[in-house]
């Protein structure tokens, strides 16, 4: 146990000198709020903690920064991506998990490379993730947002379905920053909990 306390307390260190306050602040809810969903889940707590620890822990590199590593490392980018860096933050997260801060579990760095677009089918501690970082509680401005923290602990896959259609709504106001994943996930997820938007 000490190890692990050790361990637990580097990475949240050496996160807090990388990050901005809020980001790190964003970063602690979003892990809290994991941990409370895999306990509801029975997911893996260690798994859910350390996705949250470190799902953003490439945001903070300025945008263009991103891209260099990216094509540095031989991490594949989309066009859409080129176009909009901020996306990157995810997927070079991942890699980031691994290399800087040791993350070998493939199931959290497949969290860490999801948490922002979404997918379908993902796995209950992807979904966990990315339903964390919606809803943990320094978040305030995303629409229904309390019906969705209620939904959260109690259907996992409606909560999906309402977190992706508030952001393709949201989105659909500008077509342009629309990433493709998204759009195939909300289908995914409307079409498993048989909604007709």
């Amino acid at each position: 146990m000490g190890k692990d306390k050790t361990e637990w307390n580097a990475i949240e260190s050496k996160l807090k000198k990388e990050l901005t306050d809020s980001r790190y602040r964003h970063t602690l809810g979003v892990t809290y709020t994991a941990c409370a969903l895999a306990m509801r889940y029975d997911v893996d707590l260690k798994k859910a903690r350390m996705a949250g620890l470190l799902h953003d822990c490439a945001k903070c590199i300025p945008n263009a920064q991103k891209i260099e590593i990216c094509t540095k490392k031989n991490i594949p980018v989309k066009k859409f991506e080129l176009e909009h860096p901020v996306l990157l933050h995810a997927k070079l997260g991942a890699y980031i998990a691994r290399k800087d801060y040791g993350c070998q579990d493939t199931e959290v760095l497949d969290a860490i490379t999801w948490h922002t677009t979404g997918k379908p089918e993902m796995t209950t501690l992807e979904k966990i993730t990315f339903i964390a970082d919606y809803i943990e509680p320094n978040r305030d401005k995303a629409p229904h947002l309390a019906e969705i923290r209620k939904v959260a602990f109690c259907d996992i896959n409606e909560c999906m379905y309402m977190i992706l259609k508030d952001t393709v709504q949201y989105l659909s106001e500008n077509p342009k920053s629309m990433d493709e994943t998204t759009l195939s996930a909300y289908d995914y997820y409307r079409t498993l909990t048989k909604h007709i938007d």
